[in-house]
């Protein structure tokens, strides 16, 4: 089942108060961008963050989940999806700890 554009909406609205954020379609699910860095995954309709020390600090009981069954990367899933006001500083607490995006190749 992939998420629903309504869902994605909804999350892009809970993040609304921070510059930065966009999301692009993949499969049928979603990457959440804060600032140019890939902050959370949005598959299946479960909003998952990447598990950087800061996220794991702000959300000590959230449950590992994975983009896909099966899958070995491992993310925190965030449950709570109506505290913007939470939403907001997780995103800010992480943006330091999120990797940088990689330099695509160049075809020659």
């Amino acid at each position: 089942m992939s998420t629903s554009k309504e869902y994605m909406d909804f999350l892009l609205d809970r993040l609304s108060s921070l510059d930065g954020i966009s999301c692009r379609m993949m499969m049928g699910e979603y990457l959440i961008y804060y600032r140019g860095k890939v902050a959370a995954y949005v598959c299946d309709g479960r909003f998952l963050v990447k598990p950087v020390p800061a996220a794991i600090k702000m959300l000590p009981d959230a449950e590992y989940d994975s983009i896909y069954e099966g899958g070995r990367k491992k993310l925190l899933r965030v449950d709570d999806v109506d505290d913007r006001e939470l939403l907001t500083e997780l995103f800010e607490a992480m943006y330091e700890e999120l990797p940088k995006q990689k330099a695509k190749k160049k075809k020659e």
